[in-house]
């Protein structure tokens, strides 16, 4: 099978303090492949190194070292505004703070049209396809248009960020702890959202989160983040019956009921 996205001795250091200056060490020297249609969950504690590597899949920071091919290219010679712009178009990211990703002064229906800028030519029926992609994630297009971001509820906040990937149709989502804003209710939902675009649009997500048993339900393949390195890697039934590490022993121990079935996916 192609490999859609190939990490590679990834390491992230950054310098801190003013006078004693410090190094801490957030992704140390870790590679894996993403395939195409795959659903792989990133799995550890905060500061374990997630969301830097995922930041520097997006290349909204640089690596100390390593590299990331996307498509066989290597993603640091993208050095055009257009060429990120295509970049962005297929490698796409959703946040844990749907409202930190929201201009607070724009409305939805202006939110929603700024991400055609990121699709080549200019022919398209904005407004048809706005709507069209909101009645996909569940939301009526007359109820949120014309509301600002505070006016929405962290669920329909969430929600309109995935509208864009309907929009976009990505072949790469970096959903970084999408349901920790959202309440039990909702993230069933919204999980569901991120199936139908891998199983209708062919999309690939890496979905990061600390809670072993959500990805454990979700996952075609988990990687245990712990310090800034991945300490095992492996199918979900592999992770959770035969655990190699300390740590993912440790994580498994603190889900108890993961063996009941989940009803909510």
């Amino acid at each position: 099978m192609n490999v859609l996205l190939e990490v590679k001795e990834l390491t992230k250091i950054y310098n801190v303090g003013l006078i004693r200056r410090k190094e801490i060490i957030a992704v140390k020297n870790i590679s894996f492949d993403v395939k195409p249609e795959m659903f792989l969950s990133l799995v550890g504690e905060s500061g374990s190194g997630k969301t830097t590597t995922a930041k520097i899949i997006l290349k909204l920071t640089k690596p100390t070292s390593g590299s990331i091919i996307f498509e066989g290219k290597n993603i640091e010679n993208i050095n055009t505004l257009k060429e990120l712009r295509q970049y962005w178009r297929n490698v796409h990211g959703i946040f844990q703070d749907p409202y930190a990703s929201f201009n607070p002064f724009h409305k939805v229906d202006r939110a929603l049209s700024q991400v055609f800028t990121l699709l080549e030519g200019s022919s398209f029926d904005k407004e048809s396809i706005i709507k069209e992609a909101l009645r996909e994630v569940g939301l009526r297009p007359e109820e949120v248009l014309d509301k600002y971001p505070h006016e929405l509820s962290g669920g329909q906040r969430q929600r309109i960020m995935i509208a864009r990937c309907y929009i976009l149709k990505p072949k790469l989502i970096l959903a970084d702890e999408p349901l920790s804003m959202i309440d039990a209710s909702t993230r069933a939902g919204i999980l569901k959202l991120f199936s139908r675009l891998r199983d209708e649009y062919k999309t690939s997500v890496i979905f990061i989160t600390h809670d072993l048993g959500l990805a454990y339900y979700v996952s075609d393949e988990i990687l245990i983040m712990y310090k800034g390195s991945i300490v095992e890697k492996g199918p979900p039934n592999e992770i959770i019956e035969k655990p190699q590490a300390q740590y993912t022993r440790r994580l498994v121990e603190d889900v108890p009921l993961l063996y009941k079935k989940w009803s909510g996916f």
